[in-house]
């Protein structure tokens, strides 16, 4: 078969491991998404679906999967749909040669209607091959704008997870550990100064972590408060 070529250069971030996702509640999520990765169970164990608010952790599930494969020596393909969706849907021909495939963003393209029937097809074809298929989108199936019923169908045999936002207590385990895996040590206070003064999403909580990251690099300084309020003028 000949190779996918896709109309764009995606890379997987460096830092979306398994190992560096704190799941808080959301562990029954990541549970379904590390088995998927390891089982070769059949077509509805292999088709998980993923659904929540931006930045709770969805495309950082689908990308650290595909890490794991890659690990394996598996062969695995990251599409955030987002990046994609001006683009026709014949991209999506060939994707079955992927053992799995995870479709980021899937609400950006399922309001068009030959992109649903693409999608159906391509559902149908790793289903044939047992192959494996791992969706994100921000609302659940039942609320994406379907005309096709072949695919609302297909999406009805999917294992459907909410990922939830993390409670503040688990917001500063996760960014804890994310420093940790940083090789820096966050006390305690520190971790609660930064929740009460950085945007709630953990998306901003990590850039934070980001600038504190290199600046305690290049400084040789530990993280404590008065570097902090030095480093991010609070």
């Amino acid at each position: 078969m000949k190779p996918v070529q896709l109309p764009l250069g995606v890379r997987l971030r460096d830092d979306a491991t398994f190992a560096n996702f704190y799941p808080g509640i959301n562990a029954a999520a990541q549970g379904y998404v590390e088995r998927l990765c390891e089982s070769d169970a059949g077509w509805v164990e292999s088709l998980v679906y993923l659904w929540g608010a931006q930045g709770v952790g969805r495309s950082h599930l689908l990308q650290a999967a595909c890490h794991r494969l890659e690990q394996q020596g598996v062969p695995a393909l990251y599409l955030p749909l987002a990046e994609v969706a001006a683009f026709a849907p014949d991209m999506l021909e060939g994707l079955e040669q992927f053992e799995l495939v995870c479709l980021d963003g899937l609400e950006c393209v399922t309001g068009n209607e030959q992109w649903q029937e693409a999608l159906f097809h391509l559902f149908n074809r790793l289903r044939d091959a047992g192959r494996r298929l791992l969706i994100a989108a921000d609302v659940s199936p039942r609320e994406l704008p379907l005309t096709l019923a072949d695919l609302r169908s297909r999406l009805s045999q999917a294992l459907v997870f909410q990922v939830h936002e993390l409670s503040d207590e688990d917001k500063l385990r996760a960014l804890q550990l994310r420093a940790f895996r940083r090789g820096l040590q966050m006390p305690e206070e520190v971790g609660r100064f930064i929740l009460t003064r950085a945007g709630r999403s953990m998306n901003a909580l990590f850039e934070v972590l980001e600038k504190l990251d290199q600046a305690s690099l290049q400084a040789q300084r530990k993280l404590t408060i008065p570097f902090l309020k030095e480093v991010l003028g609070w």
